[in-house]
């Protein structure tokens, strides 16, 4: 029987301190529009709810992602082959400015992201840093948009790239239970050094939801992990994306090993150069 993966509490909901990443199901590779393609052309619903199964296996019920109708297919998929319930984090884009899209209207985006069943609303990167006033240290309308966010039922966040957001909203008290922060070994997307942003993840007010861990496959999983596992506190969050079940596997018994200090026992990739390595 696998391990259960250890937990955490965000806004009086406990989750699994790794969560199951998406754009690795969705097609944003961070690597280039043939991979992009690659991944849309691969995933369906069936084998996302592959991948979930595995997560779900292991006590992973955690899934952050943006709202796609693929992506909620996979969850109902994998759900009902567990009898598991996921805890859905959606982080919606919707207009900030008026007269955008009427389907991009922040009520009817947040009437949608209730419908797909979320339990976390952490508006997405592309919103929360535009409101970002670094020269009077404040984040425009956020709060409109958290009262907004609980009187659907669902529990707000913000997803940030800068980290002053979460400096300028720790300061000001804005009404939010968790941060998605960026965080890799080699500053993958990073607005400033890694030491930087070690330091303000430790300093935060809430938990925190790292994304990025292997920089979007820059690192070696062994290395990306280690890492973060062991540079963020008890209370924060691993986000990991994978393609497949092999792989979400492979990220949930390193997680498991770098969280009980082992050195992990992986199966290393076999290559002729090698084989002198081995006797």
């Amino acid at each position: 029987m696998p391990d259960l993966f250890p937990r955490t509490t965000v806004g009086g909901v406990s989750v699994s301190r790794l969560i199951a990443g998406t754009n690795w199901f969705l097609g944003y590779s961070h690597t280039s529009a043939a991979k992009d393609r690659f991944i849309k052309n691969y995933q369906t619903r069936d084998s996302i709810a592959d991948i979930l199964e595995v997560f779900l296996s292991y006590g992973v019920d955690t899934v952050m992602g943006p709202q796609n109708p693929l992506l909620i297919e996979g969850i109902q998929e994998a759900q009902q082959r567990t009898g598991r319930e996921v805890i859905l984090i959606l982080t919606p884009h919707f207009n900030i400015l008026p007269d955008g899209p009427e389907e991009l209207d922040p009520q009817r985006v947040f009437d949608s992201c209730k419908r797909m069943g979320a339990t976390f609303c952490l508006p997405h990167q592309a919103i929360t840093d535009a409101l970002l006033d670094r020269m009077h240290r404040k984040l425009r309308d956020m709060d409109k948009y958290s009262r907004m966010i609980r009187e659907h039922g669902m529990i707000p966040g913000l997803s940030t790239h800068a980290p002053e957001t979460v400096v300028i909203a720790d300061e000001t008290g804005v009404d939010v239970e968790t941060y998605i922060q960026i965080y890799n070994a080699v500053g993958f997307l990073m607005q400033v050094e890694v030491d930087w942003v070690m330091r303000l993840i430790r300093n935060a007010k809430k938990p925190v939801m790292t994304i990025k861990p292997l920089a979007a496959g820059r690192l070696l999983p062994p290395v990306g992990l280690a890492y973060v596992w062991n540079t963020i506190r008890d209370c924060d969050m691993v986000t990991i994306g994978t393609t497949t079940p092999d792989e979400a596997r492979e990220s949930i018994e390193l997680s498991l090993d770098f969280l009980n200090r082992r050195l992990p026992e992986n199966a290393l990739q076999t290559t002729r150069s090698k084989r002198v390595l081995t006797g």
